[in-house]
């Protein structure tokens, strides 16, 4: 079979996704707290075949600014959201995010598995360290580790849970109700871990699902970052502004995969594109022009600082981005705005404008078959090797593109008809 793109929806329990205006468009339903809307939407994206959503997550308000003008936010954790779509659904994965910076291994693990088991097999776990220090402040910390710091406790974390993960050998799980066996001790493995931030000792309680242990998701940008997904990640989720920065990404990454022991196959690489159809090219424009001009431009600057750990609030909203010193901020997400500026050398003020839509990657714009045609050049030329698809109204966005532009990329032998299997690992490995 030939190469075939992976689809996996962007989502969030509250306003906006990517682009901060969504809440604001009229078709939107912003019915984010009710259980039957996300029960529905799961169904949607099943009937288009896409390997999974995940749901991105903030565990606090970024600031008042973002609180008062509904910019990205979390209104509900995800775990039970998940949950509840699991039971509408019985082949699309589930992915979860969790930060590693607030919770034990064990706390994680038992968790998961359980979604994982109850799923029959299709969750993923989509790895943060969190950049935000109210986050840390509502856990009742002082403040976040050092940013030098964040991965080598994430790295620790999941060594944890996977190590708690593989406690189960087959056959460990006997349930002889004459013999009164109920589970093999003698085959139970121990988990004896002390390290520098976490640790584990003793045997854990979840039995494995179909597919062993939740799929590894991850999105870093940074050298340390990537170098963590190289290790680990089975997706990658990665904001690219162009083909040529997908394509540098991509080959990067892959590199690093290589270098690190692992089959570069065995790591599928995302990008994320917001998708806008129309019937005609000039409607899917004026669409665009329509929900882009609903951004509150005061959500821009105070969203970009917190993403960069930045406070680009001092500066002049006339100064040129790339004249902006980053040192102390987040290299990896200050890198990734800068490339998506250098091109037209945005300001301060236009930058944020447009990371307020799009976070800066590509709207695909067009008819579906043209929304088809940008979203191949993307794949056939490695820019990736699929989409994280986010939306810009809900759930229509979503109902769009399984209608129109799944069937395309299917007749074109670019996509799935149907699941492979049972759970997500197979999904993402056919």
């Amino acid at each position: 079979m030939s190469r075939q793109m992976k689809f996996v929806a962007f989502l969030m329990a509250g306003p906006t996704s990517h682009h901060h205006a969504m809440w604001r468009h009229p078709q939107t339903e912003n019915r984010f707290l009710d259980p039957a809307f996300w029960e529905t939407l799961a169904r949607t994206l099943e009937a288009g075949r896409f390997d999974a959503f995940f749901f991105a997550d903030v565990l606090s308000f970024y600031n008042e600014t973002v609180m008062a003008r509904g910019g990205q936010m979390s209104l509900l954790d995800p775990v039970p959201l998940v949950a509840v779509m699991a039971r509408a659904t019985s082949r699309i994965g589930l992915g979860v995010t969790i930060s590693t910076s607030f919770q034990e291994p064990y706390a994680i693990a038992r968790v998961l598995s359980s979604l994982d088991v109850l799923s029959g097999g299709r969750i993923a776990w989509n790895i943060v360290t969190s950049a935000i220090e109210r986050e840390a402040q509502i856990f009742g910390k002082d403040a976040l580790l050092p940013r030098s710091e964040r991965y080598d406790r994430a790295e620790e974390v999941l060594k944890a849970c996977l190590d708690l993960w593989t406690g189960w050998p087959d056959g460990a799980l006997v349930l002889d109700k004459e013999s009164g066996d109920f589970i093999d001790e003698v085959k139970m493995r121990r988990t004896e871990i002390t390290g520098k931030y976490v640790g584990a000792t003793g045997v854990f309680t979840v039995p494995p699902s179909p597919q062993g242990h939740p799929v590894i998701m991850q999105a870093g940008s940074s050298p340390r970052g990537r170098d963590f997904a190289a290790s680990y990640a089975e997706l990658v989720f990665t904001l690219q502004h162009s083909l040529p920065d997908m394509q540098e990404f991509y080959a990067d990454l892959k590199g690093r995969v290589d270098r690190s022991g692992r089959n570069p196959d065995d790591c599928a690489i995302l990008v994320s594109v917001d998708p806008i159809i129309g019937e005609t090219e000039s409607i899917a424009r004026e669409k665009q022009a329509y929900v882009n001009d609903l951004v509150d431009p005061r959500l821009g600057i105070p969203f970009m600082s917190t993403h960069t750990g930045l406070d680009l609030s001092q500066y002049p909203i006339d100064k040129p981005i790339s004249d902006i010193p980053a040192e102390a901020g987040s290299r990896g997400s200050f890198d990734v705005i800068l490339q998506g500026t250098k091109a037209s050398n945005l300001t301060l003020g236009e930058a944020a404008k447009h990371f307020a839509t799009s976070e800066l990657c590509p709207q695909v714009v067009g008819t579906p078959e043209n929304v088809a045609d940008q979203l191949q050049e993307f794949f056939d030329t490695k820019g990736c090797d699929g989409f994280i698809v986010t939306p810009t109204e809900m759930p229509g966005s979503f109902e769009a593109f399984t209608r129109s532009v799944v069937p395309i990329l299917q007749k074109r032998g670019l996509f799935r008809k149907e699941y492979p299997g049972s759970s997500l690992r197979e999904t993402i490995k056919a």
